[in-house]
């Protein structure tokens, strides 16, 4: 049987490395806008911490979101295809992000500001559920099997990619039109660029062909009735829940040094936004080749042991973060706790 015809992996690389910076991009915008903005044009009325507090609610409402997002197009993926389920939530991100750009604050709508920013907030985390799966399936599948931890590696790059954009994009706004005109409408700026999202969910979906894995189980057998995320559940479920598991405590420290820090610095310790920013984008330029080199030595030693490495230095480095947290009293200092 012949085997199906491969895609140039450079050209697969760059669009899904492409597609994944500017989908967790849109992803970050919010955390940071969350931050700085929106308790003060969201929930006005509160009490400053309390308002910090409700605005890092809608934040988490995307992480709620997430395995549903994972869920509806990991189904359809594996029946419909990963090009087209990962075309859907690049496209689905795209308008969440660009609609929240345009959308009235409490002083036009009152409450409904808040209802309707959790609406988008959940769309987009089913968005990047959806899209992070996708990219990593496109990647490995599409990789020679002894190559698939060193190119799957360019989707979680996406991650700290996204975090250097978004902070940087709100350095650049904020420093092009001042910290006032960012309370008062340039906050918008970052979430309306995200309609450089439906371009590439367009390009993805007019020059890439199907994953070969893909193509060749269509070939083999029929489509399976019923549905794969319940098959899947409930043949693997030990491994499903390891799995999920053994991302919760990463991710978690994860998000607070790169988003919970910003509300920290800026508002208990009382640092410039510039600084704390800064900061936080030197941290994911060092993320980002070190995420590609433990990508590559899993391929030679295994994913379980580099995961357990990394899992391991991260808790320890947690303890370390705590004591250091309120030394933050310049630039250096921010960069050493944050990296």
């Amino acid at each position: 049987m012949n085997q199906p015809a491969k895609a140039p992996m450079g050209r697969i690389v760059t669009t899904a490395l492409a597609g994944a910076s500017i989908e967790w991009y849109d992803f970050f915008i919010y955390g940071t806008a969350a931050a700085l903005v929106f308790p003060a044009l969201f929930f006005p009325g509160s009490d400053p911490m309390a308002a910090t507090l409700l605005s890092f609610g809608t934040f988490a409402v995307g992480f709620v979101a997430r395995p549903v997002g994972g869920v509806i197009f990991g189904h359809y993926g594996d029946k419909v295809g990963r090009k087209r389920s990962l075309v859907a939530a690049l496209l689905l991100m795209g308008l969440t992000t660009t609609s929240i750009g345009l959308m009235p604050t409490y002083a036009t709508i009152g409450v409904w500001a808040p209802v309707l920013l959790v609406v988008l907030r959940f769309a987009q985390g089913i968005a990047i559920g959806g899209q992070w799966g996708g990219a990593v399936l496109l990647l490995t599948e599409s990789a020679p099997p002894e190559r698939r931890g060193f190119y799957g590696s360019f989707a979680q790059l996406g991650v700290p990619m996204g975090v250097l954009l978004a902070n940087l994009v709100f350095l650049l706004v904020t420093h092009a039109f001042g910290d006032e005109a960012l309370q008062e409408w340039a906050w918008r700026l970052p979430f309306l660029f995200s309609v450089v999202l439906i371009g590439i969910g367009a390009y993805v979906n007019l020059r890439l062909e199907e994953t070969p894995a893909f193509a060749q189980a269509q070939k083999q057998s029929p489509p399976a009735r019923g549905s794969p995320i319940l098959r899947a559940l409930r043949e693997h479920p030990r491994i499903i829940l390891l799995a999920a598991g053994a991302f919760v405590a990463v991710n978690s420290i994860f998000y607070i040094f790169i988003t919970y820090i910003v509300a920290y610095g800026t508002k208990t310790l009382g640092l410039p936004k510039t600084t704390v920013l800064g900061a936080v984008m030197i941290s994911a330029v060092v993320q980002s080749p070190m995420l590609v080199i433990a990508a590559d030595i899993s391929d030679r030693v295994g994913r379980h042991r580099v995961f357990l490495w990394g899992a391991g230095l991260l808790g320890l480095w947690s303890l370390v973060f705590v004591h250091l947290r309120d030394k933050c009293a310049d630039f250096f200092g921010c960069f050493a706790f944050i990296l």
